[in-house]
């Protein structure tokens, strides 16, 4: 409440095994909280009573796989044959083998492959994430059946949103990837309109992190009303690596708009990687060469290339491919964890600076913003959990530390690194709530004149806001005047900064400045 907050989405809270869960998306039971957090009735408490507090709660729907402890995996594991088919289960390599030749490694570290062999069972059971993951059958209508029944339950608990984990992966079919097939969006479709029969006021949000054009498909009134916005992510980390806006501003001019009734859920970080899914057509449009501009962004991001300010590490690298994708926290990325180390307080300016900038950006361009809990006080990575054996072999840890009560307890002063990060969050959320224009609008992407400078326009017919987002280590002019975004002359003033100006005038933007310039259309 005091941060402005009026979206909760709480990591997966259910029942998981002991040890390695996968932080906990290896699901025991839907119908069970974590005896560690509490009880299904504390979760029904918490969601009437962040109800009265205009707070909407926002749970996973892990659908695509059970944990190998699930009560069905179970029955599977004992020989029922009912269970055995509600998994995708093979005697022998023969049709693994086959599958695979078009799939992709997801956790290649973890385990080659997507199949993993049970030698108490002695089958090959498809395994797309992790050993302890077991993928549903939703060629089964059973399977169906019983996760809608599922879903149903949990919105009966007072759930508002369903974000539904790894929508690209439900449906598998022999000789394509097994990732966005028709039928994945058939089946969402389906639990749409159960939803719409039996809890019209749930929502559910996509979680495809892939190609931009396969995001998009899952996005509409009749499928999934929100979506993450992992394009928008990962070019805001690739705009502060490169200091230059031209794939961000070609990819939202391209790729931002959505249908009616649907809306964006825009972040900066979350639980999991940082995973460059820009589109490789949209950077060589720009003569970028994709693969060669991920291995930069990797090297960047975990601090091998030089002048790098960035403290992050490696995930699941590929030596085979060669691809790997990023962890770490917002904080640590942005050079905060560096310039801590070297005690450089123009360099911890700077950290800053950042981590406001892309967080003004998700908080203005339109859509929900999504803050993930820490970055508002700027925690740090915690290398503590290469210590713990279930979670040493992945890095995504490094970014998920318990809440330090020591920096919550900075956050009201000024003067600390936790006060001014939090001060700042609060201002941008203020603003926010006082523009609903914002809300309403899509944005008008532009072309400011200057390569570090990435803009954008949200009007109606009484005003619009002009958003300028300068992503350089250096200061930065450009003419409003020849933006020629105005009719005539008038007065536009920076909400952040109370500064006034003219739409005729030079402006000089500092470091890693953003600014909100306002105008009224009837002046």
């Amino acid at each position: 409440k005091e941060l402005g907050l009026t979206y909760l989405h709480l990591m997966p809270l259910f029942k998981s095994p002991e040890g390695e869960n996968d932080g906990g998306y290896a699901i025991s039971s839907y119908r069970e909280v974590d005896p560690k957090l509490g009880t299904m009735e504390d979760l029904r408490t918490l969601a009437g009573e962040l109800r009265q507090e205009g707070i909407s709660l926002v749970i996973d729907f892990v659908f695509n796989h059970t944990s190998n402890e699930h009560e069905w995996a179970l029955k599977a594991r004992a020989g029922e044959q009912r269970y055995q088919k509600y998994y995708r289960m093979f005697p022998d390599r023969t049709i693994p083998n086959a599958y695979e030749k078009t799939l992709r490694e997801i956790f290649p570290e973890e385990h080659p492959g997507a199949f993993t062999y049970f030698y108490d069972i002695g089958q090959w059971v498809w395994t797309t994430f992790h050993s302890n993951q077991w993928d549903l059958n939703y060629a089964n209508p059973e399977v169906f059946n019983q996760m809608a029944g599922e879903m149903l339950f949990l919105a009966n608990q007072g759930v508002e949103v369903l974000r539904l984990d790894a929508v690209a992966f439900i449906w598998k079919e022999m000789g394509t990837s097994c990732e966005n097939l028709p039928q994945a969006h058939s089946i969402i479709q389906a639990y749409n309109l159960i939803a719409r029969i039996a809890a019209p006021a749930l929502l559910f949000k996509s979680e495809a992190i892939v190609h931009p054009d396969e995001v998009a498909k899952y996005i509409h009134p009749d499928e999934c009303q929100l979506s993450y916005n992992p394009l928008l992510m990962a070019l805001l980390w690739n705009t502060l690596a490169t200091r230059e806006v031209n794939l961000l501003l070609y990819s939202m001019k391209k790729r931002f708009e959505i249908p009616d009734g649907c809306a964006w859920v825009n972040y900066v970080r979350c639980h999991d990687d940082i995973g460059w899914t820009f589109s490789d057509e949209d950077a060589a449009d720009l003569w970028v060469n994709a693969f060669d501009h991920r291995q930069f962004l990797n090297a960047f991001y975990t601090g091998r290339f030089e002048g790098s300010f960035a403290r992050g590490l490696p995930f699941q690298e590929n030596p085979k491919t060669k691809d790997a994708r990023i962890s770490g926290s917002t904080a640590s990325l942005a050079g905060l964890e560096k310039a801590l180390e070297e005690e450089t307080e123009v360099e911890v300016d700077l950290a800053i600076r950042r981590i406001l900038l892309i967080h003004s950006i998700i908080l203005s361009i339109g859509g929900i913003p999504l803050i993930y809990l820490g970055d508002e006080v700027g925690t740090l990575n915690d290398y503590s959990y290469q210590d713990d054996p279930a979670k040493a072999d992945d890095s995504r840890w490094v970014h998920r530390p318990e809440a330090d009560p020591e920096r919550y307890a900075k956050r009201g002063d000024e003067e600390s690194i936790p006060g001014r990060i939090y001060q700042g969050f609060q201002k941008l959320i203020q603003l926010r709530q006082s523009l609903p224009i914002i809300g309403e609008s899509m944005p008008d992407f532009i072309y400011t004149g200057n390569p570090h400078v990435f803009g954008y326009l949200h009007k109606d017919h009484d005003q619009q806001i002009l958003f300028l987002n300068n992503f350089s280590d250096f200061s930065q002019s450009l003419s409003l005047k020849k933006l020629n975004l105005f009719k005539e002359k008038i007065t536009l003033k920076d909400v952040v900064s109370g500064i006034t100006t003219s739409s005729t005038e030079e402006l000089e933007m500092a470091p890693f400045q953003f600014m909100w310039l306002q105008g009224d259309l009837k002046e």
